[in-house]
């Protein structure tokens, strides 16, 4: 009788392949939960300032861009229409947090117009959004 000999060769297993794969599915996630957060306003850039602090995420936000147009909530609006506007986002709420986010280059007098617009609703409190430096 033949009795066919052991191989003296130890079982391996390979775990290179399964690194690269663990490696793969972190960097979807990490990629995808980039995308996932939302943003409220528009592109501008925004003015420094030194005692700037982070406030609880807005309800609405208000943009002014560099051309001078004003946007509630990412949806294009006059200026007349904005207190009509927050009060029909206000809803149910009788208080609500607005941020204006106004470019830099937008003339001063306009984002006071803006403001002057939103003090006319009946509790609304106003932020203005900058960066820090």
């Amino acid at each position: 009788m033949n009795i066919p000999e052991e191989a003296d060769d130890i079982p391996q297993i390979n775990i290179v392949p399964m690194i690269d794969v663990i490696f793969a599915i972190l960097t979807f996630f990490i990629m995808s939960s980039l995308f996932l957060t939302r943003s409220e306003g528009l592109p501008v850039n925004l003015p420094k300032a030194q005692t700037a602090q982070s406030q609880q995420q807005s309800k609405m936000a208000v943009t002014v861009d560099e051309k001078g147009n004003v946007f509630l909530n990412r949806q294009p609006i006059t200026v007349q229409e904005l207190p009509a506007k927050v009060k029909a986002a206000m809803a149910n709420n009788s208080e609500a947090l607005v941020v204006v986010n106004a470019d830099e280059r937008v003339p001063h007098g306009q984002v006071i117009t803006v403001m002057d617009q939103l003090r006319t609703v009946q509790g609304v409190k106003l932020g203005i959004a900058t960066r820090r430096p």
